[in-house]
């Protein structure tokens, strides 16, 4: 069930309201009884995530994304930690391929 934000046109009282979408909407103000307690328009609360469109598509603005230095991958040391231990630690991963 949604949550809707009301405020008073006469006094200013404001109060968030968990109804249906089927319920009919509120119009008397709990604190001053009168009939000006109207519905106010608020941003969604939610972000859709999953396989489709959300936040962080298109963040990178139609760049590519391979890196943007000359470096390539084999020229980099399979294992960095490889000089302070031997080549025999669990980050070597060139014994493994």
């Amino acid at each position: 069930m949604p949550i809707y934000a009301y405020r008073c046109e006469t006094c200013g009282f404001t109060k968030d309201v968990l109804q249906k979408l089927s319920d009919a909407p509120l119009t008397e103000c709990p604190s001053c009884a009168k009939s000006t307690f109207r519905k106010q328009l608020t941003a969604a609360g939610f972000q859709l995530k999953g396989t489709g469109w959300y936040a962080t598509d298109f963040k990178n603005n139609g760049s590519s994304t391979s890196p943007s230095s000359g470096k390539t991958a084999a020229a980099e040391p399979a294992c960095p930690a490889a000089e302070s231990c031997g080549g025999g630690c669990a980050a070597d991963t060139s014994a493994a391929a």
